[in-house]
Order: C-alpha cells, then sequence, then structure tokens
C-alpha cells in the first residue's frame, strides 16, 4: 500500500529588505500554503542571520524551519512556489528519515 503522507522539512531565507510587515506575510503565506494542503508538524522562526556567503549582495537574512506531513507531491510544488515569490533568498525541502 502507498504512503497518503510523509513529512519534510523546510528551511528558508527571506531578504530583509521586505521590512518587518514583509517578511511576517511572506511566513504567514508559506505556513498557511503548507497548511492548506498538509499539517504543520513544527514551526520555528530563527530570525535575523548571517548568511555564511553573500546573496545577491545581502549579509543577512531572515531563516524559517518548518516541520510538516504533506502528500508526496507536495513538496514538488512549494519549492517551485518559493522559486518564484520575491524576497525568497533560497530554500530547501527534505525528506525526513523515519
Amino acid at each position: 500500500m502507498a504512503k497518503t503522507t510523509a513529512k519534510y522539512e523546510l528551511l528558508y531565507v527571506i531578504d530583509l529588505d521586505l521590512g518587518e510587515e514583509g517578511v511576517a506575510a511572506a511566513v504567514e503565506k508559506f505556513k498557511s500554503l503548507i497548511a492548506g494542503t498538509g499539517e504543520v508538524l513544527e514551526h520555528d522562526e530563527w530570525g535575523r542571520r548571517k548568511l555564511a556567503y553573500p546573496i545577491n549582495d545581502k549579509p543577512e537574512g531572515y531563516y524559517v524551519l518548518v516541520k510538516f506531513a504533506s502528500p508526496p507531491d507536495f513538496p514538488a510544488e512549494l519549492s517551485r512556489v518559493l522559486g518564484i515569490t520575491d524576497g525568497v533568498l533560497r530554500s530547501l525541502v527534505t525528506v525526513i528519515g523515519e
């Protein structure tokens, strides 16, 4: 029998040039997107941190870690949306081993 859901981990970095309200709106957008298709298991905002190397000449970003359960086809769509959203510097979705 095929799995109907799997557990995933998403880490993304938001551009601080969006301002506090823009960052909060982006965080809420992705949280509600995940909740609409799956279940948010853990949502941890790491906040403003220095990047390991500059991305688009930006030395800092706002880090967010989300653990969620969803159908197996959803992470690809989530990665696509993260990739086309202005203000997202980097993102990575990985499967959590069981």
